[in-house]
């Protein structure tokens, strides 16, 4: 008798993470590659994400026991403004390759929303370099900021890292809003900081180099009051833009999901204050898993029938395609 299973994937910026399964049971196996899929003049690439792809995911099947996989759920950062290739080319390559007969694309905003809260009605902010909101009424998605660090992000770890970076050259200049002890620590991280503009100008991951100094503003917090203004700006910006996207009815949930919060209560402690402020109607939740996890979850109701998050093609389209 045949098993048919699903596929899941989160395509990330630091690569692929798969796993496949049986619907209504959890993942029965998961791998992950280390390579980001390449994102060129036409958006995210169908191949290179296929070249990695496809073997994992044929290792999978073997290990889990799967010999069909019906269903694919591929969630991709990216998707929303740079995935007209991807609706393009991948449901038929994935037909192909593994044939899978019903696909859902998703912006890996709606797989880290549907992870972090399921389908219900109200607000995820993911945070990590970046930073992006999404909410949902269960008719149509909402998103804030996730413009990148030049035009947005605000809050995000590269937010946080460029204005701890700022207030270190203030105190290195003496001009008002300065501190010491972010400027301490960025000469430590970064050496005498007359260098820093060579250092991160030319650099492609400059908004991962500007995040890598989040850390050290949270741990002058407690004792700058330069770095923990900047964790209330950052919290902030936050809760705008959840408060921009979560449902205006009811008593939707918010959840937190992403890196970030690692930092901890120097930044979550405001944030839970700024976010009770402006959405006192929602209720601030724990996220019950991440992207990779929200995956699972779409692929399990796909495969079912019962899938009822709203559809939208920059957000999450399902397609159903003919085996060849």
């Amino acid at each position: 008798m045949t098993v048919p299973g699903y596929l899941a994937v989160d395509s990330g910026g630091s690569g692929l993470r798969v796993a496949v399964g049986v619907p209504d049971q959890a993942p029965a196996a998961q791998r992950e590659s280390r390579e980001p899929v390449r994102t060129g003049a036409r958006g995210i690439d169908p191949g290179h994400l296929m070249t990695q792809l496809v073997p994992l995911a044929r290792a999978l099947a073997v290990e889990a026991g799967v010999d069909a996989l019906d269903t694919a759920v591929v969630g991709a950062a990216g998707f929303a403004s740079l995935g007209d290739e991807l609706r393009a080319e991948l449901p038929g390559a994935l037909a192909r390759e593994l044939g899978v007969r019903r696909v859902a694309l998703a912006a890996d905003a709606v797989t880290a929303y549907v992870g972090a809260l399921g389908p219900r009605p109200g607000a995820v902010l993911a945070a990590g370099t970046g930073l992006i909101a999404v909410g949902t009424d269960l008719t149509s998605w909402r998103r804030a900021d996730g413009w990148g660090h030049l035009l947005g992000d605000c809050g995000s770890g590269a937010w946080i890292g460029r204005a701890g970076l700022e207030a270190a050259l203030r105190a290195h200049d003496g001009r008002d809003g300065g501190s010491a002890a972010l400027l301490s620590c960025a000469e430590q991280r970064f050496g005498p900081v007359r260098g820093l503009p060579g250092q991160l100008y030319p650099r492609s991951d400059r908004p991962a180099v500007l995040a890598s100094f989040a850390p050290e503003v949270a741990g002058c917090a407690a004792h700058d009051p330069v770095a923990a203004g900047i964790l209330r700006a950052a919290a902030r910006h936050m809760a705008e833009s959840a408060a921009a996207v979560c449902p205006a009815q009811g008593v939707p949930q918010v959840a937190l999901t992403g890196g970030l919060f690692r930092l901890g209560d120097p930044l979550l402690d405001p944030l839970r204050e700024e976010l009770a402020a402006r959405l006192p109607h929602a209720r601030q939740v724990p996220a019950e898993g991440d992207p990779l996890h929200g995956s699972v979850r779409i692929a399990t109701d796909l495969a079912a029938g019962r899938l009822t998050l709203p559809g939208e093609s920059t957000m999450l389209q399902v397609i159903s395609v003919r085996r060849d």
